[in-house]
């Protein structure tokens, strides 16, 4: 709006929205906290991106980390004791994953293969994260566990993005598209965890971003 990024709630039963702060020169990518009273967030100030938390009750912002590296795409673990997220603060240049206490405290690099690394999803079992990795053979769609170990990489391709976990973490869906020519579509991708089982999930037409919500009652 307006040529601005800015982060909205939007009420599915009464279409009302309401904007979420007005501070910093963008709000993107927000996630809601396990218990839904609280919404992670990055505000860009400068040339970086700081994390932060905004209580839905009170209104009250709390800044997780500094704006001198850009830290985006935070992701709450299922108990929301701790929240991954990617951030080019070791220097390289390179989008690293990292994991820190809830409060922002004990930040630590659990991402060291070849490649930049985004878009970080925490199971709803907790025991492991999927990532977006770009590198030499193009992006991949992959796992590792959430102090860094165990990675493997489920689907590679041209361009794949997206991932995000169906509600009992056995089940990743992700986007992928082929090289643009005539009649190329971006399509819906599931695949197990343990990389087996893809199967393309019929849309109309082009489809992209998939986010699985969870159990409705």
């Amino acid at each position: 709006e307006a040529n601005r990024p800015r982060v909205f709630l939007f009420d599915l039963q009464t279409g009302a929205r309401a904007l979420v702060g007005a501070f910093g020169e963008m709000t993107i990518g927000p996630r809601f906290s396990p218990d839904g009273s609280a919404l992670l967030l990055s505000v860009t100030r400068g040339g970086g991106a700081a994390i932060m938390r905004y209580d839905l009750g009170s209104r009250r912002m709390t800044q997780l980390t500094d704006a001198s590296s850009i830290n985006v795409t935070p992701c709450y673990s299922p108990d929301g004791s701790k929240i991954v997220f990617n951030s080019d603060r070791d220097g390289a240049g390179n989008q690293q994953l990292f994991v820190m206490n809830a409060d922002g405290s004990n930040v630590k690099r659990i991402s060291y293969g070849n490649g930049r690394y985004a878009e970080p999803d925490w199971s709803p079992r907790g025991d492991v994260i999927a990532f977006t990795r770009l590198g030499s053979g193009g992006f991949s769609i992959g796992v590792m566990q959430p102090d860094g170990s165990g990675e493997r990489i489920l689907s590679q391709g041209y361009l794949e993005e997206g991932s995000t976990f169906c509600p009992n973490g056995r089940v990743i869906m992700f986007y992928r598209q082929t090289p643009l020519r005539v009649g190329d579509l971006s399509h819906l991708v599931t695949i197990d965890t343990d990389g087996f089982n893809e199967r393309i999930t019929p849309t109309p037409t082009n489809a992209t971003d998939p986010s699985w919500s969870p159990l409705l009652g």
